[in-house]
């Protein structure tokens, strides 16, 4: 029950776009097309899968404190291992897309490599080492659903607001909220709105 409690937490409560507003270069940018958003979803999906766990791994047996080796504390590389495996996933991620989906490539652009620097995936790789400090991840299956979690929330979030952009072409907005004025608007609203989950305790 707890691991499906951080499961649902990590989608709709601890939102990275929602609750943290990470992420917000691609999401903002690349929101406009429910196809490419899907596709930038599950590229996201995929590197925070893969990422925060092979990271719990790393923290946990190798930069800790004492974890190799009495007296050896390699913590202050965190930063620099969690974004290098990060960049390589990203960097599988981009030759898959470019080798199976050219069309799909063309589209995400810049997006796609700029996913290592995202900071919703680097942020959940941090978050997920906070959370083994106070407990609420006890594991290595607990950061693998964190990760997933953590990846669908922000895939469901860009997926929505593509959706709400493609409609919003139909719309008359006003000319200085065009573009990313009422994509940030719609961004707040929503995350008033998934703030109704908040007190879910399962």
């Amino acid at each position: 029950m707890e691991t499906l409690n951080l499961f649902i937490r990590s989608i709709f409560i601890d939102n990275m776009v929602f609750a943290f507003f990470f992420g917000m270069c691609s999401y903002i940018a690349v929101s406009k097309n429910v196809k490419t958003a899907l596709g930038l979803g599950a590229a996201v999906i995929f590197v925070m899968l893969m990422t925060v766990p092979l990271n719990y791994l790393l923290n946990e047996y190798v930069l800790a404190p004492n974890a190799i080796k009495e007296g050896l504390d390699l913590s202050f590389l965190t930063f620099i291992i969690f974004i290098a495996v990060i960049a390589s996933f990203v960097q599988l991620v981009e030759m898959v897309v470019e080798k199976f989906s050219p069309s799909l490539y063309n589209q995400l652009g810049i997006f796609l490599p700029l996913i290592a620097v995202n900071c919703a995936i680097l942020g959940g790789s941090l978050f997920m080492q906070q959370k083994v400090e106070d407990g609420s991840i006890g594991g290595f299956v607990d950061s693998v659903v964190y990760g997933l979690g953590s990846g669908l929330g922000w895939a469901i979030a860009i997926v929505m607001m593509a959706a709400i952009r493609e409609r919003l072409q139909y719309s008359h907005i006003p000319a200085a909220l065009k573009g990313p004025g009422i994509a940030f608007i719609i961004t707040g609203l929503m995350g008033i709105a998934f703030m109704i989950f908040s007190g879910i305790q399962l």
